[in-house]
């Protein structure tokens, strides 16, 4: 109101403000944050259109410890929240269980890795199968294998592959799906002194490493997508694979990337 009356009639700021029973201060201040608010804005919407999955916390988690800011949760779920970026979340109901044993986490690089299959479908309606490869001590997607059938014998070539850069594990955890309790996929561990930890059958919680990864996968890259082939799945994979280890915060090691927290140590 004072400026518009400052303009229309050509009178002095003094006397306008003195008009509307406001101070020469409160007609001159300008919010200092504006500025600083809006570059928050713009990263919060740029973060969540790329990563359709992410939440808050994800999104603060990226903004601190891979970017850098130094911006208070608060404030930052303050402008979250008047973007209108919650996701809703339904509550499940859940049935109390006795709270299993811990999984003992590795202290090093290749102490433990832990493998999985998961399966999906692609647009035609052909299944499709991806093999998982995890590194315990930080939680590192070391690949991602996908193809309409995976025998041992490309269980054993994927790993020899990682292998050859990541060099070799101590162990590799491992449920009883007749791909892995193959003699093939024994005797190439025996001969370069692997150890197999299979865990009870039945009981995927012993393998809680690679179960949680597989989660993350079908939430943020599976059910993201509609496959057309083989070789976009394993583009879009690959693709993935790369931002999990490089850009994405997890919480299980302290809101960093996996590959951060390799470099660390």
């Amino acid at each position: 109101m004072a400026i518009a009356a400052r303009d229309r009639y050509g009178v002095s700021v003094r006397f306008v403000c003195q008009c509307l029973d406001i101070s020469v201060a409160t007609y001159y201040y300008r919010p200092k944050l504006s500025i600083e608010n809006q570059r928050i804005a713009d990263w919060l919407l740029r973060l969540t259109m790329t990563n359709k999955r992410w939440g808050f916390g994800l999104c603060y988690l990226y903004l601190r410890n891979v970017k850098g800011f130094g911006w208070n949760h608060k404030r930052v779920y303050r402008i979250y929240h008047e973007l209108e970026l919650n996701l809703r979340i339904k509550p499940k109901r859940r049935i109390k269980r006795d709270k299993p044993d811990a999984l003992s986490v590795p202290v090093a690089p290749n102490q433990v890795w832990s493998i999985d299959f998961m399966s999906d479908a692609l647009s035609d309606g052909r299944l499709l199968r991806t093999f998982n490869v995890l590194d315990d001590y930080n939680r590192e997607g070391l690949g991602i294998e996908v193809d309409q059938s995976l025998p041992s014998s490309r269980v054993i070539r994927s790993l020899s592959q990682i292998i050859e850069w990541r060099g070799k594990p101590s162990a590799i955890r491992l449920d009883n799906g007749p791909e892995y309790i193959a003699q093939a996929l024994i005797d190439w561990a025996n001969k370069r002194q692997i150890t197999l930890m299979y865990i009870q059958p039945g009981k995927p919680t012993q393998n809680a490493y690679i179960e949680r990864f597989n989660r993350t996968v079908r939430h943020e890259w599976l059910d993201m997508h509609l496959f057309e082939s083989i070789e976009q799945a394993q583009a879009l994979a690959t693709e993935w694979l790369w931002r999990y280890n490089n850009e994405r915060p997890n919480s299980a090691i302290g809101g960093v990337p996996p590959r951060q927290l390799l470099q660390a140590a």
